[in-house]
């Protein structure tokens, strides 16, 4: 995608304060090697509160740091792959993405993604960072993806997301009795060890996420998540923490001795984008989006409901 930016904004937490720019910024964008996020501040592409500073000035609880800044070009081929389009004008859509489709692409996936149905489906989106993606999903949940069609809206919804004002809500079979509601409140990081994991970690970034269950059946429930903050893998971590992994889980299976097996039923882990809501970022209009249940899920959560197991 030639002449694509990364548009991303992150405050500094207080447990950063006092940390040099550079370090804390690695902290903030871990999807970014320390030596370009270096290079970017030197450059002027990120910045500290509107300021070009040097990346060993030590930096203050809340202050914003902002990367506008441009990645070498993918060379990304637009490819005809049909779209489920939940919500759409000028300015912006919303995708329900089924599973298996892969967002970004990457090592093994240079083709059939995302990414590639964005450029067919929006040519203009060749200049846009991610061609407009503003948040992720992984290969295997399905449902509601957020993506701007301008400049303008990309970089409001990026600053919306990182100030946690875009309401994102999910749907997940998970193992066990949870209780009737709670908040998971653990940092994650990268696993130490499986470096395409996440886990766990005090030395992580903040991550919360509220849940409560909607039904019990024996040995699964069907639960409702809200995400606080948008870390990689944050449900399936989080829940695997407490000892009731996602059913289908193929990374972050229930722990040793927790009940609940992997699901001869569901080929992937049961996990749904369900809602999203946020302001519009050109007219200020409240947009509260919902996707369906895919077939999978519901076709497993109408078994339950008839005493079968997964």
């Amino acid at each position: 995608m030639a002449n694509a930016r990364e548009f991303h904004s992150a405050a500094v937490p207080s447990e950063s304060s006092g940390e040099r720019l550079d370090v804390v910024a690695s902290k903030l964008f871990p999807q970014f090697s320390r030596a370009l996020l270096q290079k970017w501040i030197e450059a002027g592409s990120l910045t500290l509160s509107g300021l070009v500073v040097k990346p060993k000035v030590k930096v203050k609880v809340g202050q914003l740091l902002e990367i506008s800044a441009q990645l070498p070009s993918l060379a990304d081929e637009p490819e005809n792959i049909p779209l489920v389009v939940a919500w759409e004008d000028q300015s912006l859509l919303v995708v329900d993405k089924p599973a298996g489709l892969v967002v970004h692409p990457g090592a093994g996936n240079r083709s059939g993604t995302l990414v590639n149905a964005l450029l067919h489906y929006v040519p203009a989106s060749v200049g846009l960072a991610r061609a407009g993606i503003v948040h992720r999903l992984d290969k295997d949940t399905s449902g509601l993806l957020l993506v701007a069609k301008t400049v303008e809206a990309q970089r409001d919804l990026v600053r919306r997301m990182a100030k946690r004002e875009i309401k994102r809500e999910y749907r997940a079979l998970v193992w066990g009795k949870p209780k009737a509601s709670g908040t998971v409140d653990a940092p994650i990081a990268r696993h130490p060890v499986h470096r395409t994991k996440m886990a766990v970690s005090v030395s992580g970034r903040e991550a919360r996420t509220h849940f409560e269950r909607l039904e019990q059946f024996a040995g699964i429930a069907l639960m409702g998540f809200e995400l606080e903050t948008g870390r990689t893998h944050q449900i399936r971590v989080h829940m695997q923490h407490i000892g009731h992994a996602i059913v289908g889980d193929p990374v972050y299976r229930p722990k040793r001795g927790s009940s609940g097996t992997q699901s001869a039923m569901i080929d992937r882990q049961a996990l749904h984008a369900f809602r999203l809501g946020f302001d519009h970022p050109i007219t200020g209009r409240r947009l509260e989006i919902e996707s369906e249940l895919p077939a999978d899920i519901d076709r497993a959560v109408k078994l339950l409901r008839e005493g079968a197991s997964l």
